[in-house]
């Protein structure tokens, strides 16, 4: 990662420019610079509507103008409260939570604003949508160029909790029951100077996630994500939240040589607890930005696109030490099977 572009001094006999850090020189084209930004939510109640998220959120992509961003990333299901953790079986009751388009009159004052202050965004909704002749509810992202146009959807492919009614647990994790597993597989597309993708909260625990956004050259994953703290099947983990959530991202950076922009809906949410430390992390595996608050909050790094190019020429160089037949296990078998 670059905080400044250094200045040219001179030039080079081959006709390059020469630029000084210190006292070292040499022969190098200016970076890719992308000032991001990780626009951390606060938690939303149920009672809050739409327009006053909207509101937080253009307040934040104003901050984000500011402070001279090209991209802002908000978290999963940004425009209301993690309504997976009601079991509620009336489908009208859970499709008030579901976009049925967008941009919607609702989220238009987000649109407007950003391609007024030519800032490209992503944020995740529930999505409402009639395909195969079929309603069909997904757990979405969109990412939205600087012109205001969607470039990029992705639909969630990794869903965790339960589908059945687990009333003994405090809150429950229903996405099992209000969403289909996402059928876009992990797209990317060359934006803002760029290959950018996508991914929603669970997927960032697997790796595959990363592998096959990897192996389409990406260079920047953007992740939203709402997790509880109080994992209820497993509460000895609870203390390891922030932990897991770091590792993973930092891990799939490294092994594909991406940034990873991961953000969070945080705070205490209708009585659950959700953790925060939305971060930016660099192809290097490193952890250049981190909030430090759980609500409203900005954070920005300028991440320069090209630092991923060393992992992806040397160690991770798929092309030349990839083995794919002999990871044949990997798309065969589902679940894990020991020798007897």
């Amino acid at each position: 990662m670059l905080t400044s572009i250094p200045a040219p001094v001179g030039s080079l006999l081959d006709g390059g420019t020469a630029y000084a850090v210190g006292i070292t020189l040499w022969d190098k084209p200016v970076s890719r610079i992308l000032t991001v930004a990780a626009a951390q939510l606060g938690p939303i109640q149920r009672v809050d509507g739409r327009p006053a998220v909207i509101k937080r959120m253009c307040a934040l992509l104003t901050q984000a103008g500011e402070q001279g961003c090209d991209l802002v990333v908000f978290p999963e299901l940004a425009l209301t409260t993690f309504f997976p953790r009601w079991y509620m079986e009336d489908q009208a009751q859970v499709d008030a939570f579901f976009e049925a388009q967008m941009p919607s009159a609702d989220t238009q004052p987000l649109f407007d604003l950003a391609r007024a202050l030519k800032i490209g965004f992503c944020f995740g909704y529930a999505e409402l949508v009639e395909e195969d002749g079929r309603l069909r509810r997904f757990n979405t992202s969109i990412l939205v160029d600087k012109d205001g146009k969607i470039v990029l959807k992705y639909r969630k492919i990794h869903l965790p909790g339960h589908a059945e009614d687990e009333p003994w647990r405090a809150f429950q994790h229903l996405e099992k029951r209000y969403f289909e597993i996402g059928n876009l597989n992990w797209p990317v597309v060359r934006t803002m100077g760029g290959v950018m993708g996508m991914a929603i909260c669970n997927d960032r625990r697997w790796p595959e996630t990363y592998r096959v956004m990897g192996l389409q050259g990406v260079e920047m994953v953007l992740l939203g994500y709402n997790t509880p703290r109080h994992n209820p099947p497993a509460p000895e983990h609870d203390r390891l939240s922030e932990f897991h959530n770091q590792l993973s991202m930092q891990a799939g950076a490294y092994q594909n040589g991406t940034w990873v922009i991961g953000t969070a809906k945080c705070g205490v949410e209708e009585g659950c607890e959700m953790i925060g430390a939305s971060s930016i992390v660099a192809p290097s595996g490193q952890i250049v930005a981190q909030a430090i608050t759980q609500d409203d909050e900005l954070v920005v790094a300028r991440c320069d696109l090209d630092m991923g190019r060393a992992y992806k020429d040397g160690i991770f160089n798929f092309a030349k030490h990839r083995q794919p037949d002999q990871y044949r296990l990997i798309v065969e078998r589902t679940g894990a099977i020991a020798p007897e």
